[in-house]
């Protein structure tokens, strides 16, 4: 059961806890009764200074990302450090994880192939804007797959890791941990269908082989061996209603014990940066902008709570022992080390927002352009007077506009024409076409899909699909 053991930044922690690749994580509720969690590093992995900026640096980093609009990543509320500890605040819960719900919850009827479609989608978009904004999440698995209430998957603990250790940032390890994310999920949510399992290995080697972006596209392609409305995430949203929310997620063996809150009085943040008219203040009475730390606890208004100042390594001159002079005596150097280092995390926070925006939006004031246009159908044998779903996607350069194009079927002469409108900002678009064929005998049917504007001059842009259709 939930037990309240006080209260960290605002949050209070309620006793369920699981162990993480970076410490111990705790769900926690903020005062307005938002659910969130915290983690609390491995002393040992934040003992160093250098790698607690880096740390710094990287969760600066994944804020920018959100505030900017990507929606993939668990949102970070606050980074904080209290006699020694360092402690990460998400403002949603980082469980349950794709791990917990492979382990099953009792009463639910377990995510299936669908869910298995949507969380390895869903993921390979977070990992593609990321990559093109030049970051990495860098340890990508099943416990760092989050799954939200509305059955969404977003990452956790993006490049912290990586930060921590030092490792400079490698897009390929992604790939390859999503390709074998990819291959376990095949191998368990979708084991129950061979036609959908198949096409998660197939992703997986693409992936391996061709890139994320070609492994997604596949699995878009090959949308018909997918239960239908697989999309809508409704059998991974079913599956979280039914999670015991009361009970920590499943890891094997004991529970880890619950971290003792820190005590607010002490707690430091270093995720602000003063505004102008503060810091030429702090500046002419003395003080440098490094050096200004602000406090919250008791007697702080609630509100300001999260937009306090945690600095790693803050001077502690006045209460370090006599055996630490020698250290003492290099804080100086080491607060305009620290100055330097925000302010090159600023600046690489601005480029990685610029970078994303232009991802997002570009192609936003060029003329839309569709590249490609795959069409799929059925690769089973159709039965007797079925209605088969013929699939179709249109590439295009991520502007907004209206594309015409035609379905030209074997079976008829006339083209069936029609006409969308494509949002800015999407970088494909899926068409579709039914299909309805009655009564005995075998039929093979042919179908084209042909873009007609807006077309490169003098070339064709178009796919053919084709199904079989026997009945006695």
């Amino acid at each position: 059961m939930d037990t309240d053991r006080g209260g960290v930044a605002g949050f209070r922690l309620t006793g369920r806890t699981w162990a993480g690749d970076l410490g111990i994580w705790s769900s926690a509720v903020a005062a307005d009764g938002r659910r969130g969690s915290t983690l609390r590093f491995d002393p040992r992995l934040v003992a160093d200074s250098s790698a607690r900026e880096r740390l710094i640096a990287a969760v600066v980093a994944d804020r920018r990302l959100t505030q900017s609009g990507l929606t993939g990543l668990v949102p970070i509320a606050d980074l904080i450090t209290a006699q020694d500890e360092v402690w990460l605040i998400t403002s949603e819960p980082a469980a349950p994880t794709v791990r917990d719900l492979l382990s099953g919850a009792p009463g639910s009827p377990g995510p299936d192939a669908g869910s298995a479609a949507t969380v390895l989608m869903e993921t390979a978009w977070t990992l593609l804007a990321l990559h093109s904004s030049g970051l990495v999440h860098g340890e990508l698995h099943p416990g760092t797959v989050v799954i939200a209430p509305d059955g969404s998957a977003l990452l956790a603990e993006r490049g912290l890791l990586d930060a921590l250790l030092g490792r400079p940032p490698a897009p390929e390890r992604d790939v390859a941990a999503w390709a074998s994310l990819a291959r376990g999920l095949a191998a368990t949510w979708a084991s129950a269908d061979r036609e959908a399992a198949g096409l998660l290995e197939q992703v997986a080697a693409t992936a391996s082989i061709r890139g994320l972006a070609a492994a997604r596209d596949a699995l878009l392609a090959g949308r018909d061996l997918l239960p239908s409305g697989f999309t809508t995430r409704a059998r991974l949203a079913e599956t979280l209603h039914r999670w015991p929310a009361h009970e920590a997620p499943g890891r094997g063996g004991p529970p880890p014990p619950v971290p003792a809150a820190p005590d607010e009085g002490e707690i430091v943040t270093l995720l602000h940066v003063p505004r102008t008219g503060e810091q030429r203040t702090r500046e002419a009475d003395g003080h440098r902008p490094e050096d200004v730390v602000l406090r919250f606890g008791p007697g702080v208004p609630a509100e300001t709570t999260a937009a306090q100042i945690w600095r790693a390594g803050r001077d502690q001159q006045q209460t370090e022992p006599p055996s630490d002079r020698l250290r003492t005596a290099a804080a100086p150097h080491a607060r305009r080390r620290r100055g330097r280092t925000i302010l090159s995390s600023a600046i690489l926070a601005l480029m990685v927002v610029g970078a994303l925006a232009l991802w997002l939006f570009r192609g936003s004031s060029a003329p839309l352009e569709v590249t490609k246009v795959d069409v799929s159908a059925p690769k089973k044998t159709q039965g007797c007077d079925t209605t088969v779903r013929i699939t179709g996607v249109l590439y295009t350069n991520g502007a907004g506009g209206e594309v015409s194009y035609q379905w030209k079927r074997s079976d008829r002469k006339e083209p069936i024409v029609q006409t969308d409108q494509i949002s800015s900002g999407a970088a494909s678009h899926e068409v579709s076409l039914d299909w309805t064929v009655k009564g005995e005998g075998s039929f093979k049917g042919t179908v084209v899909l042909s873009l007609l504007s807006p077309a490169p001059e003098g070339k064709k842009i178009q796919d053919r699909a084709t199904f079989t259709y026997k009945c006695s």
